[in-house]
């Protein structure tokens, strides 16, 4: 299989008219050539961080502080998820894959809650999707051992010692939420050791030393935080000291679109274009440890390719910036995972 038009090559993404030579999903070369194709290829998403069982219970409790909607046992998300049967939150969850599937998520960091059983129903809600996530389980030990890792709620929350270990024991992905109502959760985060931090809305200079000296990359989900008005994460000086991805986060508050994410933190940092697309791709799959986010040989052949010459992107004078600022669902002509 082959896939021409402007390629946006390696972690730079350097625009190169040409194609991309696949053979069985994995890329093989990179051909500059003249093709008289007005297609973009980018590489396909990576959402690194998620709790898509909230898709039963799209923007529900509007007015709500963070505790109130998301915090464990009782906030509303808690109390909806226990109360709706398992069918419906299997469906509710096929739908939102889909979604990303179509607007070219190749893969998601989900932090799966319901234990087990949380992680069973995601599987089945991925049945005869291409769409390959990172699956954290939350709440116990044997979660994670049913998944990809351990997805800890925060430190303030409980003592995730134990699992912790557990995790480093099982050679899995360690995640935990820090930083997102204020500071006091960070440094104890931090001590357990992380492979990455989500949020990061309240870090101080001196987290921001630990994360650079520990080399701990950060996930950051600047929509939600604005949604749940705990502020929004210093994503420049965050970017300046670690590796920084983007996540959508709840559904419940956000569509798990990662165009409106790049976009909003885009517009929010100023940053160049091609950092935030490394926040969208590569810089995802880094922390999850995926083979994908950046076109280059030998890369899992993960590919978008989008219209250059719709109404939307025709007439661009930088491409990069037009894909992170602009381009959207209807701007997509082929998704490959």
């Amino acid at each position: 299989m082959n896939v021409e038009g402007t390629i946006l090559v390696g972690p730079e993404f350097e625009p190169r008219e040409g194609r991309v030579v696949v053979e069985d999903g994995e890329i093989q070369a990179i051909e500059e050539t003249e093709t008289g194709s007005s297609s973009i290829v980018i590489p396909a998403f990576v959402n690194a961080h998620t709790h898509i069982g909230d898709s039963i219970a799209k923007e529900a409790g509007g007015g709500l502080s963070l505790d109130e909607l998301v915090a464990p046992p009782d906030g509303l998300k808690h109390r909806l998820l226990r109360s709706t049967d398992r069918e419906t939150k299997v469906a509710a969850m096929a739908r939102t894959v889909k979604q990303m599937e179509e607007t070219g998520t190749a893969s998601f960091i989900e932090f799966r809650e319901g234990g087990v059983d949380g992680v069973s129903m995601l599987r089945d809600a991925l049945a005869r999707r291409q769409v390959d996530p990172v699956i954290l389980g939350r709440e116990t030990e044997a979660a994670m051992n049913e998944s990809d890792g351990f997805g800890a709620s925060g430190a303030r929350d409980g003592d995730f010692d134990q699992l912790r270990n557990a995790t480093r024991r099982a050679g899995k992905l360690f995640g935990i939420h820090a930083g997102e109502r204020d500071a006091a959760d960070i440094h104890p985060a931090l001590d357990l050791d992380p492979d990455f931090l989500v949020h990061l809305v309240h870090v101080e200079e001196l987290h921001l030393d630990r994360i650079e000296d520990n080399e701990v990359p950060a996930v950051v989900c600047p929509r939600s935080n604005l949604v749940t008005n705990v502020g929004v994460p210093p994503i420049r000086q965050l970017a300046e000291r670690t590796t920084v991805a983007l996540g959508t986060d709840n559904v419940m508050t956000n569509s798990p679109s990662m165009f409106r994410e790049m976009e909003f933190a885009a517009k929010l940092t100023d940053l160049p274009a091609e950092t935030i697309l490394r926040m969208a791709t590569r810089n995802g799959a880094k922390i999850a440890g995926l083979n994908c986010g950046v076109i280059e040989e030998g890369r899992d052949a993960k590919l978008l390719v989008l219209d250059g010459d719709s109404d939307n992107l025709s007439y661009a004078k930088d491409v990069v910036r037009a894909v992170v600022r602009r381009a959207g669902h209807a701007d997509i002509k082929r998704v490959h995972l």
